[in-house]
């Protein structure tokens, strides 16, 4: 894009954290109308307006329209991602929700397995305008219609809440656990889309090739697509509280091993494997924290408000790791900051338990 348009390479990443901004704080709202409403005409409605992003970037003339494709692109996210998609499972498949949650993450782990190489074959063809208009008919003829006719089950009533929830959303958000739990994914979420995004510079300071560094960053996509498969297993036999804390726990170990591990390159990638393992069952962990600890009534509402902090996180996680990585010495060390940043959303999450109330 940058060598098309004369763009700078900066803006045009701030346009794509811009997305997962607008993604975060819109998810508020899709949650409650998911909540009250059910999924259908949201992501239904969210798919179109994912079409309509992709063909206004393809099409912008300057930053300006680039920036607001970005923005259509944000609430599309934010109605048709994961958050909506786990609201409108937690209360259709309740109480076996998580079976519900692992195929419909395993199936969203292969979007980046799938799209990856297509777009980029695409783009050895065609203009990235091209691509990206060849991809908004993709989405456009797959989505739209999945959505408007796949999810016309009826919606539930709302479930009562259980016996130690609050009374309202309100008293909810303000607890000490939840604000707790939301510090905690926040630290966490920081911490492993940073980890995410530099460990191809992290492989490449250890002196291998940028071919290897994207193995080993490939192979942990793999390593978290696997991990989903784990999480009900290990739901069944733990603690809601204990299995947050060991998650996010997990999370720092290993970006802790990234840091401290030069080489060999086959311990890089199963180090790299692990991460993966972990990224994937940390997903399904933030979908389950509302419904582990005070059910599926405001479900939508609460995990929308629970992620926005974490979404935001992300946004940032690159810039930041891109500014704090020379001061700190390099890669590794700023891995070494990644990990005590997650070992401290560790030591919070063992706050987050909900006990009855008198």
């Amino acid at each position: 894009m940058t060598s098309a348009t004369g763009w700078p390479a900066g803006a045009t990443m701030a346009a794509f954290s811009l997305a997962l901004v607008v993604s975060g704080i819109a998810g508020i709202r899709v949650g409650r109308i998911i909540d009250r409403h059910g999924p259908r005409k949201v992501m239904t409605a969210g798919s179109a307006v994912g079409t309509a992003g992709l063909v206004v970037i393809a099409l912008a003339p300057n930053l300006p329209a680039f920036f607001v494709g970005w923005v259509l692109a944000g609430l599309a996210m934010a109605a048709t991602f994961y958050q909506p998609a786990f609201a409108a499972l937690t209360r259709w498949w309740a109480p076996d929700h998580v079976r519900a949650l692992t195929i419909v993450t395993l199936a969203g782990g292969l979007a980046s397995t799938v799209f990856a190489p297509l777009t980029a074959a695409l783009a050895d063809h065609l203009t990235w305008r091209t691509t990206y208009l060849v991809l908004a008919v993709i989405l456009a003829a797959v989505t739209i219609p999945a959505h408007a006719l796949a999810l016309r089950a009826s919606w539930p009533p709302a479930p009562p809440a259980p016996a130690h929830a609050h009374d309202t959303p309100q008293e909810t958000v303000r607890s000490r656990p939840f604000l707790l739990l939301a510090a905690a994914f926040t630290l966490s979420a920081f911490a492993v889309y940073a980890a995410v995004v530099t460990l191809v510079p992290l492989v490449t300071e250890r002196g291998y090739t940028t071919s290897q560094a994207a193995w080993a960053l490939g192979l942990g996509g793999a390593g978290q697509t696997l991990g989903r498969t784990v999480y009900a297993s290990l739901a069944r036999r733990t603690g809601t509280t204990a299995r947050t804390v060991v998650l996010i726990a997990l999370g720092a170990l290993t970006t802790a091993a990234l840091a401290v591990v030069p080489g060999p390159y086959g311990l890089l990638l199963v180090v790299s494997v692990a991460a993966g393992v972990v990224r994937g069952n940390l997903t399904l962990l933030q979908a389950t924290a509302i419904t582990d600890r005070w059910g599926t009534t405001h479900y939508g509402r609460l995990s929308g408000i629970l992620s926005a902090p974490a979404m935001t996180a992300s946004a940032l996680a690159p810039f930041a790791a891109a500014l704090l990585a020379p001061p700190l010495g390099g890669t590794p060390q700023l891995f070494g900051l990644l990990a005590a940043l997650a070992a401290t959303a560790a030591l919070v999450a063992a706050g987050t338990s909900v006990h009855e109330r008198p």
